[in-house]
């Protein structure tokens, strides 16, 4: 009798050590997964300062970038002043109020867009044949939610104006703006020109960086294709916006 209740007594303690001993590893699996939830949280929240710092370099470069290319345009054309500075206040005050915004609504960037190109076009001659294209559905849920990048337009359309061809007979701008599907469309082409550029001309934000900051931003839900057919160079950039805006939800951005 004596003999079966040591047998009892070890059985019990060993199940009781057995309890202990996985609660114990439960235990240590739970703060294993929290550590590694927190160290999680803890990477992505020094991968999005590590984006806000880098789009903060890069947009700081917008602004004098953006200023000094329209004053030149504005100084150089003197007697078509008094239109420019209407449309300069306008792109102004996208600059000074609307791009410290981190998104803008698709008709504001357009819009602002627009006023850039008029800006551009006092340094071309009234005969050259600048094509400007907006094919907007406005019914479009996402045309006036704050999706788009702020100044997003802005190199595609500096560099169609600084290497296109402003001389031959059969040169040409064209610009165009869609909107439908949940996303935005921006096509510019040109004639190239047969000088070479000027080194000064180079100097700017450049196509790497208008790349970059897609990248930071909207991740793969972009595509910015650059290629040249005939002398005619052709810039296509699509942003899916719906595509962007479920991830932004999904991660609770």
């Amino acid at each position: 009798m004596q003999e079966h209740n040591v047998i009892t007594f070890t059985l019990i303690a060993i199940i009781i050590l057995l309890i202990v001993i996985i609660g114990l590893m439960v235990f240590q699996l739970m703060k294993a997964k929290k550590s590694k939830e927190d160290a999680e949280e803890s990477f992505y929240a020094l991968e999005r300062k590590v984006n806000d710092l880098q789009l903060e370099t890069l947009e700081s470069k917008l602004n004098p970038h953006l200023f000094k290319n329209i004053l030149n345009s504005i100084q150089s054309h003197a007697y078509q002043t008094y239109f420019a500075l209407d449309k300069l206040a306008n792109v102004l005050d996208y600059i000074l109020y609307e791009s410290k915004k981190k998104f803008v609504t698709a008709k504001e960037e357009i819009d602002f867009a627009l006023n850039l190109i008029e800006i551009n076009k006092i340094k071309i001659s009234p005969l050259f044949e600048l094509k400007i294209k907006t094919n907007i559905n406005k019914e479009d849920k996402l045309y006036e939610q704050p999706l788009l990048a702020p100044l997003i337009s802005i190199d595609l359309i500096e560099n169609a104006f600084k290497h296109a061809d402003l001389q031959s007979a059969d040169a040409f701008i064209s610009v165009v703006f869609e909107f439908k599907d949940n996303a935005f469309f921006m096509t510019v082409s040109n004639k190239i020109s047969d000088k070479k550029v000027l080194k000064k001309e180079r100097s700017g934000l450049g196509n790497m960086t208008l790349e970059h900051r897609l990248r930071i931003i909207y991740k793969n839900n972009f595509k910015l294709e650059r290629f040249t057919e005939n002398d005619i160079y052709i810039a296509h950039l699509k942003i899916d916006l719906l595509e962007y805006k479920t991830e932004m939800l999904a991660s609770g951005r």
